[in-house]
């Protein structure tokens, strides 16, 4: 009787999930190995690395001031985009960290409220977020206008590689404090009183109680901060300069003229890298869960 029941809730579930199988089939693996497909091809359809080989042989000539040299054009990009994505990253960590244990230690009023000041950006259009930074930021707005009331003087800052990771960080930080939080709430609080008894000094409790446990959140706020800051387009499109171009502005600026296999081939590369960085994420996550689970039964 039992396993009957088994049976049907089994049966229950894959039929609730059939149709966002279906459609995630057709609309984004159906769409995505079309993609690679012409990643590979030429315009003749004709199987090409040359696509991707052109990925990691582009060169433009630059002027520096001094002389001209050659520079690989998409690997100079592609490394900006991974710099600007690291930055943000790190800065939403180290800012949604402590926040995320601030938030886990209040009480239940205290946390609902916090949470929702959190949230309440996300419910904001994201392209009029953008715009109200470009406002804060520009030459005129209201940081240099607080700088200037000072007698600090103006400073630039729109159309800036750190203009781009403010907006990265303020979009992208809920991203991060929320997967941590949810860890930490979760925290058993008599592992730090036991580690406090037994002598941990409070940066030893972090570093050994605190930090370990709450791995997974990290892991998981970090691979989603770092993947949307990898393919944001609409900051950095908007917040940077005419000069200043990330990758998925520069498969952006391809849409604009007739479709070539090299556009596909950078959405490609950028798909894989994403793709390869889950992956290994959710691998060293697995095997964290797998030594702690060991840990418990040894005890």
């Amino acid at each position: 009787m039992k396993q009957n029941v088994q049976k049907s809730s089994r049966l229950t579930q894959r039929l609730l999930l059939t149709p966002y199988s279906v459609w995630a089939v057709l609309f984004i693996v159906v769409p995505l190995i079309f993609v690679a497909y012409y990643a590979f091809t030429d315009t003749n359809f004709n199987f090409t690395f040359d696509n991707i080989a052109r990925f990691f042989t582009a060169t433009s000539t630059v002027d520096d001031g001094s002389a001209t040299r050659e520079v690989h054009t998409y690997l100079v990009i592609f490394g900006r985009s991974l710099k600007l994505a690291v930055i943000s990253t790190a800065i939403c960590l180290l800012l949604g960290y402590p926040m995320a244990y601030i938030i886990a230690r209040a009480n239940a009023r205290a946390q609902k409220i916090i949470i929702t000041l959190i949230m309440i950006p996300m419910w904001m259009n994201f392209l009029i977020r953008t715009y109200a930074w470009m406002t804060i930021l520009q030459d005129t707005g209201i940081i240099n206008g607080f700088l200037s009331a000072l007698g600090l003087g103006r400073i630039h800052i729109i159309g800036t590689e750190a203009a781009v990771v403010i907006g990265m960080v303020y979009d992208y930080f809920p991203y991060m404090v929320l997967p941590i939080y949810s860890i930490m709430a979760k925290m058993d609080n008599r592992l730090i009183e036991a580690a406090y008894d037994l002598g941990c000094s409070g940066s030893g409790v972090l570093r050994r109680v605190i930090w370990p446990l709450s791995l997974p959140g990290v892991i998981s706020g970090a691979l989603m901060s770092f993947t949307m800051s990898l393919d944001d387009f609409v900051i950095s499109y908007f917040v940077s300069g005419l000069d200043f171009v990330t990758l998925p502005v520069e498969i952006y600026s391809y849409t604009k003229k007739p479709l070539h296999p090299k556009i596909y081939a950078l959405f490609t590369l950028l798909f894989l890298l994403i793709l390869v960085l889950m992956v290994t994420m959710n691998l060293i996550q697995l095997r964290g869960d797998k030594k702690r689970a060991a840990a418990h039964s040894g005890v």
